[in-house]
């Protein structure tokens, strides 16, 4: 286990030869924005930066906060896409595969936190499974070719999903996507569960590629910053007993870097747990890949009167 100090002067050794192309999805806020700064800073902001968010204002202030670049290719942009609807990750993806020749750093960590139950989209999805995973799934499927595009060319080609590696649960194949019985419990159980299995199907093609699921622990982000003013005291607890989001970034990137090739499963403080507390078989792996598939393309096809 590193010492945040050790996270940090490894992250500060990460010089690529290469212009590095990054795409942060959820990068406007908590432990997305925290990552999208390190990773300007640990470049010095000689790359070309994507963040992927529903919010401009907070997107422009990041990006504003960049170093100066001194390479003319250096790009900061930000792509405006609510994905709590796969159209609208599919509109972005192939913006992003228009207008990107490669990525060498695809990071996804868009997030919900309340406590209704299923609560579903337009499309029929809910919404807290279809930020932690269904988006997820589609964002990685459409913009893979990118990645193995940066492969290719000889460059680092990894993808880290940002969630909860180590805490997932018992695949239910009677209840996929949980249709038939939803708690806050089974959906904090299956997406990490099913975070695992997709990239275990991409990984079984793709040996050269990295694939990260890393699990940031508790950490102090607006997410989980709970209003009523009764419970204020309760989110100063929690505070105190969490990682500031820029210390969890430092132990992200660290689990990114490091992982060189195949699929890694990253604590809190970017260590590799191995299969530890990892469900799922072969069988159960293509079940639940196929259902996937079949779930976004159902999405994908429902009428929807606005996005």
């Amino acid at each position: 286990m590193p010492s945040l100090a050790a996270a940090r002067a490894a992250n500060a050794a990460f010089s690529p030869a290469y212009f590095p192309i990054a795409v942060f999805v959820g990068g406007t806020s908590g432990i997305g924005r925290a990552c999208v700064e390190a990773f300007a800073r640990y470049t010095k902001g000689n790359a070309h930066i994507v963040i992927v968010g529903r919010n401009k204002s907070a997107a422009d202030e990041i990006i504003a906060s960049f170093p100066t670049p001194t390479k003319p290719e250096a790009k900061h942009e930000f792509v405006s896409s609510d994905v709590f609807l796969m159209r609208n990750v599919q509109t972005t993806t192939t913006l992003l595969r228009e207008r990107l020749p490669r990525i060498n750093f695809l990071v996804l960590s868009p997030g919900l936190f309340n406590v209704r139950g299923r609560d579903e989209t337009a499309e029929g999805i809910d919404k807290r499974l279809g930020l932690h995973y269904y988006a997820r799934w589609k964002f990685v499927y459409d913009l893979l070719p990118l990645v193995r595009k940066a492969k290719d060319a000889g460059e680092d080609a990894k993808i880290m999903s940002i969630l909860g590696a180590g805490y997932g649960g018992p695949i239910d194949l009677n209840n996929l996507g949980l249709k038939k019985s939803y708690s806050l419990l089974k959906a904090g159980l299956t997406s990490p569960t099913y975070n695992d299995l997709m990239f275990e199907h991409h990984v079984r093609e793709n040996a050269d590629l990295a694939f990260v699921h890393a699990n940031p622990g508790a950490v102090a982000t607006p997410i989980f910053e709970l209003k009523h003013w009764a419970l204020r005291p309760v989110s100063a607890l929690r505070n105190s007993l969490s990682t500031a989001p820029k210390d969890c970034a430092e132990y992200m990137l660290y689990g990114l870097f490091q992982t060189e090739k195949g699929f890694s499963r990253r604590n809190a403080k970017g260590d590799d747990i191995g299969n530890s507390n990892h469900y799922g078989s072969d069988e159960e792996r293509e079940i639940v890949w196929e259902h996937t598939k079949e779930e976004v393309d159902r999405a994908l096809a429902a009428k929807v009167e606005s996005t």
